[in-house]
């Protein structure tokens, strides 16, 4: 898929743990914006045109001969750019500044005292700016060049600019929240010195993506891995505008679904459901347990669940005759995560990192593969989908298979399934959900000693999770009500065979992943 709107800014990743909300922060602005590997050449930089490029943060220190590195000639291609953290110390580093180890680090929330206020990248920032810094490196001496145009007590070039070259530097990162101004900040580089217009906007996304889709597939035939989820319902609808006939969602029940969840799927693409698509089910419980019997490693499991997942819509094209296409409802933040040039893999999403090397298919098409979840959601309703589709709680590809520790059983399955319709039901029934980005109970691998009625019981620990989010690339713990956890535990371990014990998440992302495995 070609990108989707007229101008863009392109990310280049130094491998910094907050490479994707740079993107999911400039795209709020209405422009458009790819996060791509530092080495990335400058040949197809050109050929992409970008209106102004970011260069991420990173772990390593810019003087040491193995970090990651760009050309200096990236600075002279008469593209505005934009230095986060790493990025802003690459930048002095390649143009004659000098980058040492700070004689003291800076972590966390920082008081910045901005020097130049009518600089267009901090035009309606106040003087006095908190914002998050983490850098154990500084910029010693700014190139020469180079205006500083913010510091700290121990931070001498907190931010610098070559105005005239349109090349700007902070050492902190405005792209997280806990940067108060920040969003301020990366609108006006898009903006005032970019130039941006804003024509990122999701009903041209959508129009642009039929017309794309119609062109690509043609008389072609394709098969849609349709789980129910938001992701690939969206993504099953916008091809069924696209093609009609010429697509069958095909709904592989891999037995590690919500309670009761294969049937609501089928409600809604079945031939009594609202859409004109052929669809059919596939109840493969069976050979999935099999192919997960004795596998407790995370990254095997999604990986097992992803081949067998393909060789099922395999199995299944050549029933339906030639099909040429294989549709997915992969989004961006699977994308990044399944791992982005040389920076680290946080996990194989299955339908991404989790491919097998051969697939028996002339293409795979994700028309979603460019955008953030809450994006999808807007597709989805920019395409008429009803709100309670769109609005759906999120549930990944490998299903409960990830949200039980260690080797999937039946009876492993039956016990998330129960606890998990528990936790969701009272969560609704109390009201708290509106505001949760996920919430879910996940089946821990520990096994403790209780006791029920005169006995001991040596049972399971089911482990309840809520976060807030606005895009799942970070979220904080949800604090529920504590009388909604009490009827909750008391509900799973009275009718939930199996568990004894019931334990609340309080871990944000980052450090962890919003799903279990």
């Amino acid at each position: 898929m070609s990108k989707p709107a007229n101008e863009m800014i392109l990310v280049l990743d130094f491998g910094g743990q907050y490479n994707q909300l740079i993107a999911r922060r400039v795209r709020e602005n209405h422009v458009y914006c790819e996060v791509h590997p530092h080495t990335l050449s400058l040949d197809k930089i050109r050929e992409m045109a970008p209106k102004g490029i970011i260069l991420t943060g990173g772990p390593n220190s810019v003087y040491k001969e193995d970090s990651a590195t760009c050309s200096e000639e990236l600075f002279k291609l008469g593209i505005p750019v934009l230095g986060i953290c790493y990025g802003s110390q690459l930048m002095a580093h390649k143009l004659g500044g000098k980058v040492d180890t700070a004689p003291t680090s800076e972590y966390g929330k920082t008081e910045v005292t901005i020097k130049d206020t009518a600089s267009k990248l901090f035009a309606g920032v106040d003087e006095k700016t908190i914002c998050w810094m983490s850098h154990t490196d500084y910029i010693a001496n700014a190139p020469a060049a180079f205006k500083v145009t913010a510091d700290t007590p121990v931070c001498p070039v907190a931010a610098m600019e070559n105005a005239a070259e349109n090349l700007y530097a902070v050492q902190f990162h405005p792209e997280v929240m806990h940067t108060v101004q920040g969003q301020v900040m990366l609108k006006n580089f898009v903006y005032n010195v970019c130039g941006c217009a804003g024509d990122w906007k999701m009903d041209s996304f959508v129009e642009k993506t039929i017309a794309e889709l119609k062109e690509k597939i043609g008389n072609g035939r394709a098969l849609c891995a349709l789980s129910g989820g938001v992701d690939s319902s969206v993504a099953a609808v916008l091809m069924s505008k696209a093609i009609g006939k010429q697509l069958t969602c095909v709904f592989v029940d891999h037995g590690l679904l919500r309670k009761d969840e294969g049937d609501q799927v089928e409600a809604v693409f079945g031939e009594n459901g609202p859409y004109d698509v052929n669809f059919i089910r596939v109840n493969a419980k069976d050979r999935f347990y099999a192919k997960l019997k004795g596998v407790t490693e995370p990254e095997a499991k999604r990986k097992i669940i992803g081949e067998e997942f393909i060789r099922v819509f395999e199995e299944e094209a050549k029933k339906i005759g030639a099909v040429d296409f294989l549709v997915q409802g992969t989004i961006y933040p699977d994308v990044i995560e399944s791992g982005l040039g040389k920076s680290a893999v946080i996990k194989s999403h299955h339908n991404v990192g989790g491919l097998p090397d051969f697939v028996d298919f002339k293409e795979i098409v994700e028309p979603l593969r460019l955008l953030f979840k809450d994006e999808v959601r807007n597709a989805g309703r920019e395409l008429g989908i009803p709100e309670y589709l769109v609005s759906r709680q999120p549930f990944p590809g490998p299903g409960l298979g990830i949200r039980i520790i260690g080797e999937v059983t039946e009876e492993k399955v039956k016990i998330v399934q129960e606890a998990d319709a528990i936790y969701r039901e009272e969560v609704a029934k109390a009201g708290v959900d509106k505001n949760l980005g996920q919430y879910f109970a996940a089946l821990t691998n520990m096994r403790s000693v209780g006791v029920m009625g005169d006995g001991r019981t040596y049972d399971y620990a089911i482990a309840l999770r809520a976060v807030m989010t606005s895009d799942f690339m970070t979220a904080e713990s949800a604090q529920l009500p504590w009388e909604v956890l009490q009827t909750v535990t008391t509900r799973i371990v009275n009718e939930v065979k199996g568990v004894n014990r019931v334990m609340y998440d309080c871990t944000g992302k980052p450090p962890a992943t919003i799903e279990f495995e």
